[in-house]
């Protein structure tokens, strides 16, 4: 598929996959016009970059992570210690979660106690 195509099917600006493909996250070959082919792959290979991103994970980070996903599982090394500092991440996010959440609360229950006569 060609750029544009791949674009519409992951919501990546075209712009944002030729960045993903110029620091080595994504692959494609060139058609003698010099067009960019993609394979059907890439679909979920932008998908799960683009989530990474979204998380705050730096570039050099997406390359060591995007080997050890997908379908097939690990495709490149040992992703334990990769995989367990990933967690380590989400466990970081999901303690930041519940101190909003409990921000959150403090600031409705402030704004419904100042509200009242």
């Amino acid at each position: 598929m060609r750029i544009g195509e791949l674009s519409r099917e992951t919501g990546a600006s075209p712009r944002a996959i030729r960045y993903y493909e110029q620091i080595g996250l994504l692959r494609s070959e060139r058609r003698a016009n010099g067009y960019r082919e993609f394979d059907d792959n890439a679909i979920q290979t932008v998908t799960t970059i683009r989530t990474l991103f979204d998380l705050g994970f730096p570039s050099e980070l997406v390359s060591r992570v995007l080997p050890c996903t997908g379908e097939a599982g690990p495709i490149a090394g040992d992703c334990g210690a990769l995989m367990q500092r990933v967690a380590e991440i989400r466990d970081e996010m999901d303690t930041k979660a519940r101190r909003l959440d409990a921000t959150r609360d403090q600031l409705t229950q402030f704004l419904a106690t100042s509200s009242q006569p």
